[in-house]
């Protein structure tokens, strides 16, 4: 036994691999450059990660998810914008990223002598082991646990000649081929397509689809809480890196993303995320077992239906408007402003009363006044050519006011900007309106107005519209996300 464990070790330590980065021996595309210098000139970073229960999700109306949370503090440790590509094909992470689709792959990807010839990785972001995924007896809870432990599988050499479900790209796939030699017997891999994620992989299992699979033990670990008839107990690898991965082209990008991790792992907000979404049982059920969470249901709030009624009187489409109530509200009907506004859409006591709603807590009432009001406002930018800066302008007027934003466009006209236009130029002056050189000028009727509230609200509407439409259909009857 002394001499098989130290063949182990010997094998698994000869198939790692200990430096996160170093050179690669597949070139990136010829001619295609993208490093942190380039990004900044544009101002974005593009991320590409995968649609799963922990990496990037929709809950409740907000987008969430460990590589989610992560990458909006890495964008604005750069101060650049962050625009998120979702790979359906967890497969292609790595070859959209060398094709220069993205400048980043932020999923857990474990780190591997065969990857490292693709792609530079960061720095770990944490440590995981494999672990074998199977499912209890049937009537396991009426059993003894000695009886159950006589049904599974305890000992990774009890899986010669039985079948492993692992997506084919995984680094789960090349731990089997390599367990398979260390065992000395054949393991067979049942290859399952890059668009399962693991979490919908042990739900296979959970439902007797497939009868295992291998995890990393954080993920095996949070389904498990949800899932107990699934045993997660059997190791299958020593401690892997996870990390993410740029181009070998984009060395500037690496050590900015590096530095930043260090910093991150000496800030407990790094742990609180981390323990968010891998060992808070408690809110993981929570999400599952909700009807607003993204992977088991096409619902944002429980105002859907209202919403995209109103949405498709007035023209709009109906997430846009959802992500305006969200915005406002957060879906909370009866929440109160500290201006008395009140309701999903936050209607004013005399607004409201002139849109005809006689109680702003009503979701109906609510909804139908604020859209009407939302119309009102569109029909005052008919100068406006393009129809989402037109949206953008009515939004502004909807936050603070018709009259300040009126005031913005006189003040982008005679500062040599377009006024038609609300991105990087009227939208500028709104915040120019903060300060007296602006809201003191010849032109503004309507004086002060903080700015930053219809700067950021505009752009946040938008930003988490962009989060809804990857994973909520523009057609409330479509299946799927």
């Amino acid at each position: 036994m002394r001499n098989f464990l130290l063949l182990t070790c010997l094998v698994g330590l000869l198939s790692c691999d200990f430096s996160s980065g170093g050179e690669g021996e597949r070139p990136d595309p010829e001619g295609f450059e993208r490093d942190l210098a380039a990004i900044k000139r544009n101002g974005k970073l593009t991320a590409i990660t995968n649609y799963n229960a922990t990496s990037y999700f929709l809950y409740r109306g907000q987008p969430m998810g460990f590589e989610y949370e992560l990458l909006e503090r890495f964008a604005e440790y750069l101060d650049v914008e962050l625009e998120i590509i979702v790979a359906e094909d967890i497969d292609s992470l790595t070859n959209k990223l060398r094709d220069g689709e993205a400048d980043l792959v932020a999923f857990n990807l474990a780190i591997t002598q065969d990857r490292k010839k693709d792609v530079a990785f960061t720095d770990y972001l944490y440590l995981v082991k494999q672990v074998l995924v199977q499912r209890k007896p049937e009537n396991w809870r009426h059993m003894s646990w000695s009886s159950v432990q006589k049904e599974l599988v305890e000992d990774p050499i009890e899986l010669i000649g039985d079948t492993i479900s692992v997506r084919r790209n995984s680094s789960y796939f090349q731990r089997l081929q390599h367990l398979s030699e260390e065992i000395g017997g054949e393991i067979i891999i049942d290859t399952l397509p890059g668009s399962l994620s693991t979490d919908r992989i042990i739900k296979k299992v959970v439902d007797g689809e497939i009868k295992y699979t291998v995890s990393d033990n954080n993920i095996a670990r949070i389904n498990a809480s949800y899932y107990p008839s699934l045993n997660i107990e059997v190791p299958i690898s020593f401690s892997q890196r996870i990390a993410w991965a740029t181009r070998f082209d984009s060395p500037e990008l690496l050590e900015a993303a590096n530095k930043w991790i260090s910093q991150m792992k000496d800030d407990v907000d790094y742990y609180v995320i981390y323990n968010k979404y891998f060992k808070n049982k408690r809110n993981f059920r929570k999400r599952v077992e909700s009807d607003f969470y993204s992977l088991t249901n096409n619902k944002i709030s429980p105002y859907d239906e209202l919403i995209q009624q109103n949405a498709e009187r007035i023209g709009w489409d109906w997430r846009l408007l959802t992500s305006l109530v969200y915005q406002e509200s957060r879906f909370e009907p009866s929440v109160l402003s500290w201006a008395k506004a009140k309701g999903l859409m936050q209607l004013m006591p005399e607004t409201a009363k002139e849109l005809g709603v006689k109680d702003r807590t009503d979701p109906a009432q609510n909804l139908r006044g604020g859209s009407k009001y939302l119309d009102q406002m569109w029909g005052n930018f008919e100068a406006v050519e393009d129809s989402i800066e037109r949206l953008k302008f009515t939004m502004a007027s909807y936050n603070c006011g018709l009259g300040h934003v009126l005031d913005a466009q006189r003040l982008a006209e005679k500062r040599g900007l377009d006024q038609t236009v609300w991105t990087e130029n009227v939208e500028d002056m709104i915040m120019a309106l903060s300060y007296p050189e602006g809201y003191q000028d010849e032109v503004v009727y309507y004086g002060y107005v903080r700015g930053i509230e219809p700067y950021t609200y505009v752009r946040q509407i938008f930003q988490r519209y962009e989060h809804y439409k990857k994973f909520i259909p523009a057609d409330p009857e479509a299946e799927g996300s």
